[in-house]
């Protein structure tokens, strides 16, 4: 098969979240399977680090019709890895400071998912399959049916949808279906929704195949509670819905040859995480003691991320004999929250306002448990990440953390993490409790930790499933 890959961003060149690095890694491992797969984002100049840009190369150039714009689109492209990158470029939209967060946010994707198949000739790549990731190129199935369905070379294209995160939709005033979309009488309702025009209503709507990033997200997402709004449209159209968790890049993430670590080690010598326990603490000024468990975050600092839940009862923790060490970046008053704890428990715990990759893998390997009280997470690879280092997950039971965190039974010797049901602070405080009685039974936490550290987050199985999806589109 013949597959594009069309994101916001893709790892190597630029990611600033999950979705990155599964726009990085799934089609890597699609191509494993033998599959001709190509991945086309934006060509972001101020945000793609020059060492990349000096590897691409210019392919041609067309013009997009955005309703009575006409508006420029070149086309360059990069290998890595094995993988063929394509990079549409306009400097009027492209050339910025950060990818997202402007106010012509639905003018600048809508003209990239036009200029994703308006560039299909240049790039002399007709797919098989589009598959389209989240509301930024929700608009590609929509516009292959309105305005390319009926071209030779395009009428036989199947599309997939994937829905990364639901609660950002691409939502914007109806009066741009017609003077940016160009959507005639009828094909307007493909993106109409509720007072406004909505980017992801018109993937879901389009595409023949609509996945999201974990089996219990899809069936989350039929929810009220965790839809946002869509539980009615992706109801009616459950029938073309499908889970598949997401992976991680098993290579990058691999305690035994990252270079970030103070000492590498494997599920073989497990003891030599305790090196990396102790590099940590000294790195962040706290006190070393071989019977204190460190607790470690790497996250966004968000209500979604459960941070009103960790303000609830930050008390009742730090009253135990542990030590807590956070790493993110968010909402101003979790931020705040956190510096305060600081300051009245500084032998217990750090915050770390900002985000870097080398302090996140230290906390990685350093920290003994890792506390994910999520109120929503469609996929989430920290606790994937975390289990690969060794750090034991509390996490709760909901999207891809109910499906990548099987609570551990002692008796059985089975479960890789402690998990809790509700979104309460008391629910979430008997798990961090239940985690740290198991800690100090040594034979118990040895058996946890090698579960973790065994369990497979390649993207192997998940790819596989893709494969599937793919072929199963009539």
């Amino acid at each position: 098969m013949k597959i594009l890959f069309a994101a916001s961003e893709a790892g190597p060149f630029i990611r600033t979240g999950g979705l990155g690095d599964v726009a990085a890694a799934l089609p890597k491992a699609i191509k494993e399977l033998g599959h001709d797969i190509r991945v086309i984002i934006p060509y972001y100049k101020e945000e793609i680090s020059p060492a990349f840009q000096s590897t691409m190369a210019f392919v041609g150039a067309t013009f997009v019709e955005l309703a009575w714009r006409k508006q420029y689109a070149g086309v360059f492209e990069a290998s890595y890895d094995g993988v063929k990158y394509y990079f549409i470029d306009n400097e009027y939209y492209f050339k910025r400071k950060k990818l997202y967060g402007h106010f012509d946010d639905g003018e600048r994707f809508a003209f990239f998912s036009k200029a994703v198949l308006e560039c299909l000739d240049i790039i002399d790549f007709i797919p098989d399959i589009i598959h389209a990731n989240d509301w930024q190129t929700g608009l590609i199935p929509v516009f292959l049916d309105v305005f390319y369905r009926y071209t030779k070379e395009r009428q036989n294209i199947k599309t997939v949808f994937t829905i990364h995160n639901i609660e950002f939709q691409g939502k914007y005033s109806p009066a741009i279906i017609g003077d940016i979309l160009g959507l005639h009488f009828g094909a307007e309702m493909l993106v109409y929704y509720d007072g406004c025009a909505n980017y992801m209503k018109g993937g879901i709507e389009s595409a023949a195949r609509v996945t999201t990033v974990s089996p219990t997200y899809a069936d989350e997402l039929l929810d009220p509670f965790y839809s946002f709004g869509l539980d009615g449209i992706l109801r009616d159209r459950k029938l073309k819905i499908s889970g598949v968790i997401n992976g991680i890049d098993t290579k990058l993430y691999n305690p035994a040859t990252d270079k970030s670590l103070f000492k590498n080690y494997s599920v073989k010598t497990i003891k030599d995480k305790e090196e990396n326990k102790k590099g940590l603490l000294s790195m962040i000024d706290l006190p070393y003691s071989p019977e204190k468990p460190l607790i470690g975050m790497v996250s966004r600092l968000t209500e979604q991320k459960g941070m009103d839940l960790i303000g609830a009862v930050i008390e009742q923790i730090l009253s135990a004999n542990l030590q807590f060490v956070v790493l993110g970046t968010g909402d101003w008053k979790y931020e705040m929250m956190l510096k305060n704890i600081e300051s009245r428990y500084p032998t217990k715990f750090k915050a770390i306002i900002g985000f870097s990759q080398d302090i996140a893998s230290k906390i990685y390997a350093g920290s003994d448990m890792f506390l994910m009280p999520s109120k929503f997470e469609p996929c989430g690879l920290s606790q994937m990440i975390a289990m690969r280092y060794g750090s034991i997950p509390i996490v709760r039971e909901t999207g891809g953390l109910k499906d990548s965190v099987p609570p551990f039974i002692a008796h059985e010797k089975t479960g890789t993490g402690f998990t809790f049901k509700t979104y309460n602070a008391y629910d979430m405080l008997d798990a961090v409790w239940r985690a740290l009685g198991t800690y100090f039974d040594a034979d118990a936490w040895k058996q946890v930790v090698v579960n973790a550290m065994s369990a497979d987050f390649s993207w192997a199985e998940s790819a596989k499933k893709y494969e599937e999806i793919y072929k199963g589109i009539n």
